[in-house]
């Protein structure tokens, strides 16, 4: 696993964070919502592969 992937996340969050409390502060609660919810999809998009190259190393080193 790449370093990069953990700052990339890392500053991912701090970024949602920070609009998601300007967005709560001035009244708009629906698109905080979205905002942490894109946040939480991009990083899901990011981590995806690892996961799979995950249960493919699993696969090889049980032989299934």
């Amino acid at each position: 696993m790449e370093v990069t992937i953990i700052f990339k996340i890392a500053a991912l969050g701090i970024l949602v964070s920070i609009l998601s409390q300007i967005l709560k502060h001035s009244g708009r609660d629906e698109q905080a919502f979205l905002v942490s919810l894109a946040g939480l999809l991009i990083v899901l998009f990011w981590i995806v592969p690892y996961i799979y190259e995950l249960f493919v190393d699993i696969q090889k080193l049980f032989v299934l």
